[in-house]
């Protein structure tokens, strides 16, 4: 009866393995897949876009020129990698905030509008301790944001309500509006980063 009791459970226990894997193994593309050798490519300009803030405001990527420019792409109701994505940024953004917060502006992008809200980002970002001064949560229409992940080689594929596969991407954009670096993963470390943005800083032109 035991035995019987513990093949029941044991089964189960694989069943519910069965579900829940693939919501942790699909949520993120480290690189996007079929995507060929020019996907994110550097030392390219980034076209220019218009979303929504976190306050419901029109945010427009062209009054950023002169700055240099972190991009990412999370949505709230991520359970993996991106947590790890905005934590990162917010370190990023108490490093900054001593030498560079008016030369460096950090965009973090919603790949899941459906749920991801004007409302529901900056409650997102409160609890990250984001400061908007230079630091937008970024949402808009479906249509509007398909424009964004396709101009950066992001792709993004809706597995369920709250539960979507995206290509895991940082990636720096120069005072011209040119991308340079790219970091793929969730791994990347601040100082690496820093590095980065320093380069760029210090290109007059």
């Amino acid at each position: 009866m035991i035995s019987s009791r513990f093949n029941k459970n044991w089964a189960n226990f694989v069943l519910l393995g069965v579900i829940l894997l693939p919501r942790n193994i699909a949520a993120h593309d480290p690189i996007p897949a079929g995507a060929g050798p020019n996907a994110a490519a550097l030392n390219v300009k980034v076209p220019d876009f218009v979303l929504t803030n976190q306050d419901d405001t029109r945010f427009d990527s062209a009054k950023l020129r002169g700055k240099v420019v972190v991009i990412d792409f999370i949505y709230t109701t991520c359970t993996d990698v991106c947590p790890l994505f905005t934590a990162n940024f917010a370190q990023l953004q108490r490093a900054l905030k001593k030498e560079h917060a008016g030369d460096v502006f950090l965009i973090s992008i919603t790949t899941d509008p459906e749920i991801d809200s004007p409302k529901v980002l900056k409650a997102y970002a409160q609890r990250y301790g984001a400061e908007y001064n230079n630091w937008a949560f970024l949402t808009g229409t479906e249509e509007q944001l398909k424009a964004v992940w396709k101009s950066l080689g992001i792709r993004v594929i809706r597995r369920g309500r709250g539960l979507v596969q995206h290509t895991s991407l940082t990636t720096i954009v120069d005072r011209q509006g040119i991308r340079r670096f790219n970091h793929f993963g969730e791994k990347w470390q601040t100082n690496d980063v820093l590095s980065d943005i320093s380069s760029l800083l210090e290109k007059k032109s």
